[in-house]
């Protein structure tokens, strides 16, 4: 049994057909999971409000693209992957495997020393991979046969590898809840707030002036841990806070990691039906409820923040509309998370081809709540203002299934680590009458999802 790299060299060396099989399980916890995998690669995709929550171990094999088409690379190298799969043991394709990974926020990203291990386009399809469906487990084992091999002959054989994991998860006693995070030794932010109000000036100056009519700019924080930071705390910390957002962790090589809990759905696709969202326009919470319903009143009657939100929801229908017969885009309302709230607008339709999730993303990204208004104006105002690359930070990450569905969050109030260093990333919406310490203060309160899930106060 091989593992296999495919690539968008276009060759798409085959090393065999990918073979899959499930079986239930029960006992075993996504921490657990994890927490059994350290030291190798791992994933994980989780949100509340969903029916299907998933981690992966290992790996089976890992698509990459460059290249303006890198969305159309990586969406026919899934195919030839699962046209020729054998996927046993269980009839509820829920179950299926499924690849996790995304893209970088821009097309012409160039590793660098933070991001160094990511492609523009990275995917896995973890070597073992745990979901839950309404509440009930399954554990699916993946990999790779010769072509000439006959499926059937070989399924015992998975079938007692995947037992032999079950009983090794429920042996073993990690005791999740008391993992600690390494000791921090120092947290920076290479941007100063001088360096901020220029480059936010600059902005609203440019937009003022007609050249566009939104912009979003980002900063970050540099932390420093004594030995290598460990996911598990964060995740756990994630979870406790943040259970309604899509928290990721995508780790395709033992502590180098990319991971967060971003409150913005980009695309979920199943079969004719998109799901997407705007979501623009912050605030804090209140301390009280009447301070709470006096913030959200504020937030939504604020022209500055309604005008940044209705440019996201005006961008996303136009962008959709060609690829849709019905979208349904109600009146904006709040999301509200534990340290912030958003004014959102939920938005659903019904495709006119079932393409895949792929081109609804490639479609969509950026909205303007992570680019700006004009899309390729604003791309290049934040590359020419923006002092470092932003890598994944602000794009696509989620999971593709055998049938080309998927779903897909918008990389926001997230982290990426490198043993014992982590970058964490932050932005705000710029329109022409954006203050830069109002903005300053906003980015400072995005920041504190993650810090605070780091141990920093």
């Amino acid at each position: 049994m091989n593992d296999t790299r495919l690539t968008d060299t276009g060759l798409h060396q085959r090393y065999g057909r990918l073979l899959s099989y499930s079986v239930p399980c029960t006992g075993i916890s996504f921490a657990r999971f994890l927490q059994n995998a350290e030291g190798q690669e791992r994933y994980y995709w989780e949100n509340q409000n969903d029916r299907i929550a998933f981690a992966g171990a290992g790996t089976a094999i890992e698509i990459t693209a460059w290249g303006n088409d890198r969305y159309q690379k990586i969406t026919a190298q899934v195919r030839e992957l699962f046209e020729d799969a054998s996927i046993q043991g269980s009839d509820n394709p829920l179950t299926a495997p499924r690849l996790f990974g995304g893209f970088s926020f821009r097309s012409d990203f160039t590793p660098d020393n933070t991001w160094s291990i990511y492609a523009p386009a990275y995917f896995v399809l973890p070597h073992y991979q745990l979901v839950s469906i309404d509440g009930e487990m399954w554990l699916t084992i993946n990999t790779q046969i010769p072509l000439e091999e006959n499926p059937s002959d070989i399924v015992h054989d998975l079938k007692v590898a995947l037992d032999k994991k079950i009983a090794q998860l429920k042996a073993n006693e990690w005791n999740v809840i008391n993992l600690r995070q390494s000791p921090l030794k120092s947290v920076q932010y290479p941007m100063t707030y001088d360096m901020w109000d220029e480059m936010i000036s600059t902005a609203t100056h440019r937009i003022r002036g007609g050249e566009l009519n939104k912009v979003v700019l980002s900063r970050v924080a540099e932390l420093q841990f004594e030995g290598r930071v460990n996911m598990l705390p964060i995740l756990r910390h994630l979870a406790d806070h943040y259970a309604q957002c899509y928290r990721f962790l995508f780790e395709p090589r033992p502590h180098y990691a990319f991971y967060g809990a971003s409150p913005e759905m980009l695309a979920g696709v199943h079969g004719d039906r998109i799901e997407t969202m705007g979501l623009a326009g912050s605030i804090g919470r209140g301390d009280t409820p009447e301070a709470d319903a006096r913030l959200s009143d504020e937030l939504l009657h604020s022209p500055k923040d309604r005008h940044e939100h209705q440019i996201v929801v005006d961008k996303i229908r136009d962008r959709l509309e060609p690829l849709t017969t019905s979208l349904d885009i109600p009146e904006m309302g709040l999301l509200k998370l534990s340290n912030i709230q958003h004014i959102y607008t939920p938005i659903v339709g019904t495709l006119n081809k079932q393409d895949g999730v792929l081109s609804v993303v490639e479609q969509l990204h950026p909205t303007p709540a992570l680019g700006g208004d004009p899309r390729e104006i604003a791309m290049g105002v934040i590359s020419e203002l923006e002092p470092i690359p932003r890598g994944w930070y602000g794009a696509p990450v989620g999971w593709i299934d055998s049938n080309l569905d998927g779903q897909f969050s918008v990389a926001i109030r997230s982290a990426v680590a490198q043993e014992s260093r982590v970058w964490v990333y932050s932005g705000a919406g710029i329109v022409g009458d954006s203050v830069p310490q109002k903005e300053w203060d906003e980015t400072a309160l995005k920041f504190r999802p993650m810090l605070n899930a780091h141990g920093v106060d």
